[in-house]
């Protein structure tokens, strides 16, 4: 599968990186992204050979948000239209969110407001620390509306209130307080970080992974006794599971387990 707008790989140890590929437009994303990156997510997903996906951009920025040219086109368009088009960035987010591998932003450099839904959306985000933040929408007479439910998810309703009401601009180390960014490097360290993240992974199983990710979506919605119930049949099904025998097997054998690269 080719894509225009976007860059994927996908290496031998299953490591997939996807970076965005507009650096001239600060990576912000047009129709045809916003659609290329739905498609990717879900073909990372679906290959068994992936074991977690790196989301990144090419050049100085990390994603600028959504292309204002895009946004002014959809300015003219009927009511349904401009409905759906709004609906390819809530797909995109929605789409990344569920992605079953373990998901680390590389944040090389500024991201503004779409951009910080694509940061908030991952499980784990790691920044340079010279870039700029901002949820830049009430500028623009928007309101960052699509990504709101994640943003809030990752930092809180108060930070994300602190910096969505007056398009507050931060740096990485507030974005770091902030809960946006789990941590904020040097330029020269982004990388070095990212695979420190990538080696604790592939020493995990990858079922469990994915099954720890539906744990934590899920008992969100639950209330206790529903909890309670949910958490005990799900510990009991994973004794069931090959992955639980050969990890456990692996331990007392003091051996890697099969699925350590």
């Amino acid at each position: 599968m080719s894509y225009q707008t976007i860059n994927l790989t996908i290496e031998a140890r299953g490591i997939a990186r996807i970076t965005l590929a507009r650096p001239d437009k600060h990576n912000c994303m047009n129709a045809a992204m916003l659609d290329e990156l739905t498609r990717v997510a879900k073909q990372v997903d679906q290959d068994a050979t992936v074991r977690a996906v790196v989301l990144s951009g090419q050049g100085s920025s990390f994603c600028a948000g959504a292309d204002l040219d895009w946004m002014r086109n959809n300015l003219q368009q009927p009511r349904q239209q401009r409905i759906a088009e709004s609906k390819k960035l809530t797909e995109l987010l929605h789409q990344f969110k569920i992605i079953s591998k373990l998901l680390i932003a590389r944040v090389n450099g500024q991201a503004y407001a779409g951009g910080i839904g694509l940061i908030a959306v991952c499980d784990i985000a790691i920044g340079v620390r010279a870039a700029r933040f901002s949820l830049t929408e009430t500028k623009l007479g928007l309101a960052p509306a699509n990504l709101s439910s994640y943003v809030v998810a990752r930092m809180g309703r108060q930070n994300a209130r602190r910096c969505m009401l007056n398009a507050h601009v931060f740096h990485a180390d507030e974005a770091v307080a902030l809960g946006l960014l789990d941590k904020a490097v040097p330029a020269e360290q982004l990388d070095e970080s990212v695979q420190q993240e990538l080696t604790e992974l592939l020493n995990c199983a990858p079922q469990a992974v994915a099954t720890t990710k539906q744990l934590l979506a899920r008992i969100a919605t639950l209330n206790d006794a529903e909890s309670k119930q949910y958490t005990s049949e799900l510990l009991a099904d994973m004794w069931e599971h090959a992955e639980a025998k050969e990890g456990i097997n692996a331990f007392f054998e003091k051996r890697k387990p099969q699925w350590a690269k």
